[in-house]
């Protein structure tokens, strides 16, 4: 097994965990809201849109982790994972400022965010180009 095989199995994990998140955000907004860390009680009415985006959100990152994966292109998918690790650091400091657990904060957003950003660097690793010097520039 390659690490790039890890980093795609990887993915599809995080893929699969961001989705259910975001399903989880639509189907029951309040204990969604809980787990993310910020409570918003029983009655969610103003804050139930709020909550829609972000389980919209989610569910699209994971779908397009799927996307990515299944284009097989191991460099561009760690680039999307770099780039969406700003969501889960971005949840991690909204969390903390609005009085939430640090556990959670960190717990849960801080470590998707390493997650994202171990998985990305395993893709980056395997598909660097390897140093081999061009048959132009061989000594004679």
């Amino acid at each position: 097994m390659h690490r790039t095989d890890i980093g795609y199995a990887l993915s599809g994990v995080l893929g699969l965990g961001i989705a259910a998140v975001g399903a989880r955000f639509l189907a029951s907004p309040a204990k969604a809201a809980a787990a993310y860390g910020i409570s918003v009680g029983p009655e969610v009415s103003g804050a139930d849109p709020y909550l829609s985006v972000k389980g919209v959100r989610d569910v699209a990152s994971g779908l397009m982790t799927f996307v990515l994966i299944a284009a097989r292109e191991p460099r561009v998918l760690a680039g999307f994972l770099l780039a969406a690790t700003v969501i889960p650091v971005g949840d991690a400091v909204i969390v903390l400022r609005r009085g939430g657990r640090k556990s959670t904060a960190y717990g849960v957003h801080g470590t998707t965010a390493a997650a994202m950003a171990a998985t990305a660097a395993i893709l980056l690793e395997e598909s660097r180009p390897s140093c081999q010097p061009c048959p132009a520039r061989q000594p004679r």
